[in-house]
C-alpha cells in the first residue's frame, strides 16, 4: 500500500530488507486510537470549565477563556492552572475525567486489534490523559491487551514537574527508560507539535489523520492534510495502513 502523499520516509523495516531490530511503537490515544472529538473532548472541556469556575471562583466565560488560553500557551490546561493558580494535578485530573457514560459513546473498530497484533515490536500508549481514563478507553475499545503498557501524564514527571508531550526532555527520558535508540521509536500521533518534538529527539513519526479536521485554533491550525511536514515520516488514515510495514524480519 503506497503512502497517500507519495513516497514515504523510512519508518519501519519493510519486507526483504536486511535484518534489523523491530521498532518500539508509541501510540497516542485521543484522535489516534479513537474518535475523541466525537466521544470525549466535549465532555472533558465542559468538565474542565466547570472545575475552573468552581475552584477559582470565576464566572463561566472567564473559566472557558482560561481553559482555552492555558491549552494554547502550555499545550495542556493543567500546566497553566498549576503554574498560575497552584492547582494540584491529581485533583484536577480526577475531577475532569469522571465522564459518566463515556464507554457508551466510544466506537470500537475490531480490525484495529488485528492490525496491532500483527505489528512487530513492543507497543505502548503515550498519552497526556490520566491513566484511569486511558485504561477505561482501551478496555471499552477492546484494545487493552494489545499494548505492553500505558505511559500516561502521571508518568511524565521530571524533577517534580509535569512534562507532558510535546516536551522533548520527557521524550528523551522515555527513550532512556525504554533502553532503545530514539531511532527505533515510532510515534503514531494526530498532533503535529508532538510529532515535531519527537522528530527533534530522533524518533520516527507517523501522522494519524483519521479524525483530523481543519481547525481554526490550536496545534493543528492551518494544517493541510495533503502536505507532509518535514518532521513527519509518514501519514496514515487508519491503523490498517500500518500493515504495509509487514511482520518483523526473521
Amino acid at each position: 500500500m503506497g503512502s497517500p502523499g507519495g513516497s514515504r520516509r523510512d519508518v519501519a523495516p519493510a519486507r526483504g530488507r536486511a535484518r534489523r531490530a523491530p521498532p518500539v511503537w508509541l501510540f497516542d490515544l485521543d484522535n489516534t486510537l479513537h474518535n475523541a472529538s466525537r466521544s470525549a473532548f466535549g465532555p472533558i472541556n465542559q468538565a474542565m470549565t466547570d472545575y475552573i469556575e468552581r475552584e477559582l471562583a470565576v464566572d463561566r466565560s472567564e473559566a472557558d477563556r482560561l481553559r482555552g488560553h492555558y491549552w494554547q500557551r502550555y499545550g495542556a490546561t493543567l500546566l497553566g492552572l498549576m503554574r498560575h493558580h497552584g492547582v494540584a494535578a491529581r485533583h484536577f485530573l480526577h475531577h475532569t475525567h469522571v465522564l459518566p457514560g463515556l464507554e457508551a459513546a466510544l466506537q470500537a473498530h475490531p480490525h484495529d486489534v488485528a492490525v496491532l497484533a500483527r505489528l512487530p515490536g513492543r507497543k505502548f500508549v503515550l498519552t497526556n490523559a490520566p491513566r484511569a481514563y486511558a485504561e477505561r478507553v482501551l478496555q471499552a475499545l477492546g484494545l487493552a491487551r494489545a499494548f505492553d503498557g500505558v505511559i500516561a501524564i502521571e508518568q511524565m514527571r521530571m524533577f517534580g514537574h509535569l512534562r507532558p508531550k510535546p516536551d522533548a526532555r520527557m521524550l528523551r527520558q522515555l527513550v532512556a527508560r525504554l533502553r532503545v535508540p530514539a531511532s527505533r521509536c515510532v510515534l503514531v500521533e494526530d498532533t503535529l507539535e508532538h510529532q515535531k518534538a519527537a522528530r527533534r529527539v530522533g524518533m520516527r513519526t507517523v501522522w494519524m489523520q483519521r479524525w483530523v479536521r481543519r481547525q481554526s485554533f490550536g496545534p493543528e491550525a492551518g494544517a493541510r492534510l495533503h502536505r507532509r511536514p518535514v518532521y513527519v515520516c509518514d501519514r496514515i488514515r487508519s491503523l490498517r495502513m500500518l500493515d504495509r510495514y509487514g511482520s518483523a524480519p526473521s
